[in-house]
């Protein structure tokens, strides 16, 4: 990456379902996606190295979906992006870890129309 503040490849993207059990499954069998892991209900997929998450909601449908960033440094990409502008709702932080020790970091901040975007980062341990 160019600098700190560099946007990398589309990691991520969230959707909301009604059923998390039957998106699971659909998602899985009809569309054929390699589940790669569920917690509660939130179910996680792979689409070719970019991430699906699927969370359930009584709203499914309404809103937007969330575009995750790939950053190489999730506190340096944060204080760059802060630097031209860009206005934070979420400061990074640790979401989960993985058996291996990897770590999944997020951060959340809001485009010009105040819609909500995601920079997101694995770190080892």
């Amino acid at each position: 990456m160019a600098d700190a503040g560099t946007l990398g490849a589309l990691g991520q993207i969230s959707r909301k379902v009604k059923d998390i059990a039957a998106a699971r499954k659909w998602y899985g069998e009809v569309l054929g996606l390699t589940h790669l892991y569920s917690f509660g209900d939130l179910a996680f997929f792979d689409m070719a190295g970019t991430r699906l998450y699927l969370s359930q909601a009584k709203d499914a449908g309404e809103g937007e979906s969330i575009l995750y960033f790939k950053v190489a440094d999730i506190h340096a990409a944060r204080k760059s992006l802060e630097a031209r502008g860009a206005v934070f709702s979420h400061a990074p932080h640790m979401i989960h870890r993985h058996a291996d020790g990897t770590e999944e970091w997020m951060a959340f901040l809001s485009d010009n129309d105040g819609r909500p975007l995601g920079i997101m980062a694995q770190t080892k341990a």
